[in-house]
C-alpha cells in the first residue's frame, strides 16, 4: 500500500505545472559575456567587451512569456584590448563613465518565436538615456551541472544606434551603430 501511495504521490508531483525558477548570472565562473563590435571607419571590425557586470533572471520553459531578466554593467570595465582606446571609450565622447558608471537592461516582455528563439524586449539605460531595445535571443540549453546545481543558458544580439544614447562622437556612417552580443548562463537559486 505504501508503494502505491508513493507512486501516486510522485505521479501527481510530476503532473504539476512547472514554475518559474530564479537564476543568478554566473559571472564568477566567467560563463557569461557582454561583448560588442563596431565598424572601424568601414575598414575593419573593432571588438570589445565589458568585464564587470551582474544580473539575474526568472525563467519558466512552460511560460516563456512570463520570464524576466535584469542586467547591470559597469561601463568603466570596457575592454577593447587597447588601453588608450579604452580611456577614450570611457570619456564623455562615448560612455561618459564619470557621470554614468553603469548601464542597465530590464526586460519588459518576451515574445516567443520558433523553437527556442524569442524576442526579448526591454529598457536599456546607457549614457543617461533609456530606450526600448529588442534582443533577438535563443535558449542554448539547460540542465544539471557537475557540481550539483542546475543551469540555463541564453544568447542574444541587438544593434544600437550610438546617437540614440547621446553618444556624440561621430566616426562616420559606417560606425554609427554597434552590435551588442550577450551570452548568459545562470545558476538556479
Amino acid at each position: 500500500m505504501k508503494k502505491l501511495l508513493l507512486a501516486a504521490s510522485m505521479a501527481a508531483m510530476m503532473a504539476l505545472p512547472t514554475q518559474a525558477a530564479d537564476y543568478a548570472i554566473d559571472t564568477q565562473g566567467a560563463h557569461a559575456f557582454v561583448q560588442f563590435k563596431i565598424s572601424h571607419l568601414g575598414y575593419s571590425w573593432l571588438y570589445g567587451r565589458f568585464n564587470t557586470f551582474s544580473g539575474n533572471f526568472s525563467y519558466d520553459a512552460a511560460k516563456l512569456a512570463e520570464s524576466k531578466i535584469q542586467l547591470t554593467i559597469d561601463t568603466a570595465s570596457v575592454d577593447s584590448n587597447h588601453a588608450e582606446r579604452d580611456k577614450h571609450l570611457r570619456s564623455a565622447d562615448f560612455l561618459n563613465v564619470g557621470k554614468y558608471p553603469t548601464a542597465t537592461f530590464v526586460s519588459t516582455k518576451i515574445v516567443p518565436k520558433a523553437a527556442d528563439t524569442f524576442d526579448l524586449h526591454g529598457n536599456l539605460t546607457l549614457n543617461g538615456v533609456t530606450k526600448e531595445v529588442v534582443i533577438a535571443a535563443e535558449k542554448l540549453g539547460e540542465g544539471s551541472d557537475p557540481w550539483g546545481g542546475y543551469r540555463a543558458g541564453f544568447a542574444g544580439t541587438t544593434t544600437l544606434t550610438l546617437k540614440d544614447f547621446n553618444i556624440k562622437m561621430d566616426l562616420g556612417p559606417a560606425s554609427s551603430t554597434v552590435q551588442l552580443d550577450l551570452t548568459v548562463e545562470g545558476i538556479r537559486q
